[in-house]
């Protein structure tokens, strides 16, 4: 096993061991780890970026299938602004639009306890946000 791959492996280990207190965690094919909060679905990755930088990379589905149009983007343009944890996207697809949270951040050194912190401060943003664009999308805000 090379330095990186032993590196990744136990950073991956240790966002396991975090995240489990809050949530059932898979182990993907491919390494990822995998869990829902509330209804958001959320992968963990762990790379290195550079010799010496390994980082987390957690993405939130927020939400998908959204209606297209210019309310929906503005309400995320402004809450992208808004200093989140994490960046938002838009993808707009044949069905709508597809909004993630992403966060990544170098996690190598992090004791379980803060680092379950920081996912789980990711991750109740996401699941805020969901309810806020669905509540939105459905015009009961």
């Amino acid at each position: 096993m090379t330095q990186e791959a032993a590196t990744t492996a136990r950073l991956m280990t240790a966002a396991k061991e975090a995240l489990e207190n809050y949530h059932d965690v898979h182990v993907d094919d491919d390494g990822a780890l995998t869990f829902r909060h509330s209804e958001v679905p959320c992968a963990v990755q762990a790379m290195q970026l550079a010799e010496g930088l390994t980082v987390l990379s957690l993405t939130c589905v927020v939400a998908w299938d959204l209606p297209a149009g210019d309310e929906l983007a503005q309400s995320v343009a402004e809450r992208a602004g808004q200093g989140l944890f994490g960046t938002l996207g838009v993808v707009r697809t044949e069905r709508g639009v597809d909004v993630t949270l992403r966060y990544a951040f170098p996690a190598e050194g992090m004791d379980p306890s803060p680092l379950g912190t920081l996912l789980m401060l990711v991750v109740a943003t996401a699941s805020q946000l969901r309810s806020e664009l669905l509540a939105e999308s459905e015009g009961t805000a």
